[in-house]
């Protein structure tokens, strides 16, 4: 065999091992698992949700008659919709065929049993369904998942933030709203509905715009979560900047809202806790004209 016709073979075989070596399938790819769900797809048998993260925080969140309460704080209504959306997310459909399947990948997505970003665990009248593992970020609101116990490792529409371990980000943000008062009395005024017209203390017919912003404030008052236990001991010894008594057909209830290191707080009597408001929702109440507000 002549040297041009050794060479060209010679050239021709790396070709074939370059070829090979960029296109031949991955071991993950080629022992690639049938697709099972992480969680059976029947959530509504699901009544006990506990998360865990990174940071070895904690929360445990509970359904009882349809509605989903924290169990590390009292029981307080958790934000049904974001419990809701988790539940879609990681039960959905739409969650595609697994991606990888080795060791290897679990650490470097961060959905092993012992490295993880969170660890969803769900439960039927006490008896585990599954435990399912939260890692990196693929992209724009996706995230790994990997089900305790399987090698197939997910890439899932969620947000991995929206499976908070801290107990007071699943707080119902609308619990202290107060939807139709009946009476309103603050440190300079006092309201008071009477035949469907409002009259200040003074028996005179409030401005009509301030009226309106403090019941729209009312309405709409959103909390963002639960003072911490340093900041409740610093609370409990603060003077509050404004108390509100509120009487609706629900009953009566104060609300006192504070201010402490340049964070907002507000307490209700129907609870021991003190709630982080937004500057917003602080400065709509805590801005209310008196005079207007009475009329004058």
């Amino acid at each position: 065999m002549n040297r041009p016709i050794t060479a060209l073979l010679l050239v021709f075989l790396v070709q074939c091992g370059i070829v090979a070596t960029v296109y031949w399938p991955q071991q993950d790819m080629l022992q690639a698992p049938l697709q099972q769900p992480l969680v059976p797809q029947n959530t509504g048998i699901i009544d006990e949700i506990r998360i865990g993260d990174e940071y070895d925080n904690e929360t445990t969140l509970t359904k009882v008659g349809g509605h989903w309460f924290i169990s590390d704080l009292e029981n307080l209504p958790a934000n049904s919709d974001k419990v809701d959306t988790l539940l879609e997310r990681i039960t959905g459909p739409d969650n595609g065929w697994p991606i990888a399947q080795s060791v290897v990948a679990r650490q470097r997505f961060q959905v092993a049993d012992y490295h993880y970003q969170r660890s969803l665990g769900f439960l039927a009248q006490g008896e585990q369904l599954a435990t399912v593992y939260l890692g990196t970020s693929p992209g724009f609101r996706k995230v790994h998942a990997r089900r305790k116990g399987q090698d197939a490792i997910y890439s899932i529409t969620f947000n991995v933030f929206d499976a908070s371990g801290a107990s007071g980000a699943w707080l119902d943000p609308r619990l202290l709203q107060i939807r139709s008062p009946l009476s309103i009395t603050a440190d300079s005024y006092s309201l008071n509905r009477d035949s469907g017209n409002w009259l200040s203390g003074a028996g005179l017919a409030p401005d009509m715009r301030e009226l309106e912003a403090l019941l729209a404030a009312l309405r709409s008052l959103q909390v963002d979560g639960v003072a911490t236990e340093d900041a409740r001991r610093e609370l409990s010894e603060t003077e509050a900047d404004l108390v509100l008594q509120v009487r609706s057909l629900a009953g009566e209830t104060t609300m006192e809202f504070f201010t402490a290191a340049e964070e907002h707080f507000v307490s209700s009597s129907e609870y021991r806790f003190f709630f982080k408001l937004s500057i917003y929702d602080f400065d709509r109440l805590t801005g209310i004209d008196f005079r207007l507000i009475s009329g004058e």
